[in-house]
């Protein structure tokens, strides 16, 4: 065996006992509940966690610090609080992305009831929109080639420039975030992409803040507003009517 297959071989196996680790913490059901939970976009405390989880606060305690020193979650004080949330942005893309797993239904009944569900018509994917709508506004911008696709990379065209400006969106200052710009992310309730990353958070926030949308109440489930019925067909072409 070459020195050099050896150094191949040791780093493969260190990888995929990472892996292992990492799966094993997911995919224990209370951290699953927390990971699930933090999808909100929001950082909870550990009393709201263990409601959520319904376990014990000594319980929740012990799993929430296997997720800090697994590096998936972080921890910030406030007064007597402290809050939790994924310690990147990429941990909310890849547990997103997990559910992509869950089986379809084969009931006509079941299937029926979850696609008319308001999680799967519109929901927020950790800091930018998902579900039917999201799914469909991506591909509103596609159609008007206001981004295009490059073999599943996503670029915003100068016509595409030109909109966002005009919706009050600053492409540029965007783009010196240390952060992705823009990116496909697997939708797992339509099985198709919508968009992510630092523009498609600027383009919920302006959503929310121009009253097209708007959060409800201990879900992550969205409302879109009678005037953003009118919005949406106005900028995406998109008819929820």
């Amino acid at each position: 065996m070459s020195i050099l297959h050896s150094i191949l071989k040791c780093g493969c196996m260190r990888m995929e006992n990472e892996f292992k680790q990492i799966a094993s913490l997911i995919g224990d059901p209370t951290r699953a509940t927390i990971m699930w939970t933090l999808l909100d976009g929001k950082a909870f405390t550990a009393t709201e966690l263990a409601i959520v989880a319904d376990t014990s606060a000594q319980n929740i305690s012990m799993h929430l610090t296997k997720l800090i020193q697994a590096g998936l979650l972080s921890v910030e004080s406030q007064g007597r609080h402290k809050y939790y949330k994924f310690s990147r942005k990429e941990i909310a893309y890849a547990i997103e992305a997990m559910a992509s797993l869950l089986p379809q239904s084969t009931d006509k009944h079941d299937l029926h009831k979850a696609s008319n569900s308001a999680i799967r018509q519109c929901r927020t994917c950790y800091d930018h929109l998902a579900g039917k709508v999201g799914v469909a506004i991506t591909d509103g911008l596609l159609h008007q080639k206001i981004i295009v696709d490059n073999d599943n990379v996503l670029e915003v065209s100068l016509k595409g420039q030109k909109w966002f400006s005009e919706l009050g969106i600053d492409i540029e200052e965007l783009k010196k975030k240390r952060r992705s710009f823009l990116r496909p992310c697997l939708d797992w309730s339509e099985r198709r992409h919508h968009i992510a990353g630092s523009l498609a958070t600027a383009l919920l926030d302006k959503m929310l803040l121009a009253d097209w949308i708007r959060r409800t109440k201990n879900s992550r489930a969205i409302i879109v507003t009678s005037k953003g019925q009118k919005e949406f067909y106005k900028y995406f072409k998109l008819d929820l009517e």
